[in-house]
């Protein structure tokens, strides 16, 4: 199944490190955290990629064309410019980047990128966090409820909008506070149906994927979250990036593969 991969915001509130490289490629243990979050997914047989690119993104693009060589062993002839590979530790992945444009909200860049995910259902994620979320779980749970989207959502404290659902799981409406301690909020890992395409119009370009569209499909009922309560974290700030990368050093709890 395809993944679609949001990479192209400017990362405003990490700005002592998204200054020099988009957000996405902002290291964990020497890694980008865009890495780490297709490792997850590929730790589910899901290793096909689409990135939507923006901000700096033509660092995104040279990471993946060079990505090979990086991971391996090599021999160069400098003379004749030749180049054997010996031995690689590169990842089995498909990668589409896509330039989304640098102004694009998110609802236009998923606007922008149909064609390649063509008329199949997909994931979509954002590049700046990590979870140990179960996506082949999630992935049972969305084509058992049957309808065109899930979302997951967590519980990581009261600084995110609120979701409200029904006894059976159904997103009823967005709330942009929680009003207390422990409110369900968007985790960002979506599995969705080609369908959803139609809720983005012409003017996607200056449209959240998280508003407009996220919350006609709740009015049309078509929206359904599913609970993580295990591991979820945002990389929003330095701080955010330090504990992260504390953990990576002692328990990386996102880490499956």
């Amino acid at each position: 199944m395809k993944v679609v991969l949001f990479a192209g915001g400017k990362g405003t509130r990490i700005s002592e490190e998204s200054h020099l490289r988009p957000k996405p490629m902002i290291e964990i243990g020497g890694k980008p955290i865009l890495w780490h979050i297709m490792k997850t997914y590929a730790s589910y047989g899901h290793k096909e990629f689409i990135v939507c690119l923006g901000y700096k993104g033509h660092m995104i693009k040279e990471y993946f064309l060079n990505y090979f060589k990086h991971n391996s062993d090599v021999t160069i002839d400098l003379q004749t410019n030749n180049v054997i590979v010996h031995e690689t530790n590169a990842e089995p992945f498909t990668v589409t980047l896509v330039d989304t444009g640098l102004e694009t909200m998110t609802g236009g860049r998923l606007k922008r990128i149909q064609k390649y995910v063509g008329n199949e259902t997909f994931m979509l994620t954002y590049g700046d966090g990590v979870c140990d979320i179960d996506m082949n779980a999630q992935l049972e749970f969305h084509k058992k409820h049957g309808k065109m989207a899930t979302m997951s959502i967590v519980q990581p404290g009261s600084r995110f909008g609120m979701i409200e659902i029904d006894e059976h799981q159904n997103v009823k409406a967005f709330a942009e506070k929680p009003k207390e301690d422990g409110a369900w909020i968007n985790g960002g890992f979506f599995i969705l149906n080609p369908e959803v395409f139609e809720y983005l119009h012409d003017d996607a370009d200056d449209i959240m994927w998280e508003r407009q569209p996220l919350e006609d499909i709740t009015s049309a009922d078509q929206l359904v979250a599913y609970k993580h309560v295990g591991f979820w974290k945002c990389m929003d700030t330095m701080r955010d990036n330090q504990q992260l990368n504390e953990m990576w050093d002692e328990h990386p709890k996102w880490k499956n593969w």
